[in-house]
């Protein structure tokens, strides 16, 4: 079930700080598991469309879909909602999986979760 969720500036600086948090995390250690560098990129990039959504919209979602969190943030932007998408594509692989993220899968996370934390500065 899909939930929308109003905002504060509080609820926005918190997930602002987690998204640049998250991100800088990922970047700090070269030697990580891919598999744990992109579930960080993840949090990034969804922390990051939460911030996107909020400003722009007054809310964001949460919920069991990911579709909807894309289709919301493509109401905002729709190139960002695709790097979103990328982003929660790699969810269950990165999280989940026996095989781990490729080292070009996990380049292309880190492209689509900076461009997102970016757009939110």
């Amino acid at each position: 079930m899909t939930r929308v969720r109003d905002c504060s500036a509080q609820v926005i600086d918190g997930r602002q700080k987690k998204a640049e948090a998250f991100l800088d995390s990922a970047e700090v250690d070269a030697d990580m598991s891919p598999d744990v560098r992109v579930t960080l990129l993840i949090h990034a990039g969804i922390a990051a469309s939460d911030v996107l959504c909020c400003r722009s919209l007054g809310h964001y979602v949460q919920g069991e879909s990911h579709n909807e969190a894309i289709k919301e943030l493509e109401k905002v932007n729709r190139k960002l909602a695709r790097d979103l998408g990328l982003l929660l594509g790699m969810k269950t692989r990165a999280g989940y999986g026996h095989s781990p993220v490729s080292g070009a899968d996990a380049k292309r996370a880190a492209r689509a979760a900076t461009r997102l934390v970016e757009a939110t500065r």
